[in-house]
């Protein structure tokens, strides 16, 4: 488990700290967005943003899609899309 916790902490400092050529999509933002929340905090909580709100609306919707994952399967998710994108973008 803590092992999982060191690579996950890694995987957000890459992604804090990313320089040069890794400009992500905005639908990988959200995913990874949706993955970090449901790894730290799990099941989406809160009131659901209204509609008129469509950056905090997306952001609710794709962690509510991650409903029922385990924080340790999100961590797990998150590491392994980070590697694919730092190997894609050197």
């Amino acid at each position: 488990m803590q092992d999982l916790k060191q690579q996950f902490d890694g995987a957000v400092q890459y992604v804090q700290n990313a320089q040069g050529s890794f400009k992500p999509s905005n639908e990988v933002k959200l995913e990874m967005y949706a993955l970090f929340k449901q790894a730290t905090d799990g099941d989406v909580s809160g009131k659901k943003p209204g509609l008129t709100d469509f950056i905090g609306r997306a952001k609710y919707n794709a962690w509510e899609s991650l409903k029922g994952m385990s924080k340790d399967k999100a961590m797990q998710t998150y590491i392994s899309k980070i590697e694919t994108l730092k190997n894609k973008h050197g």
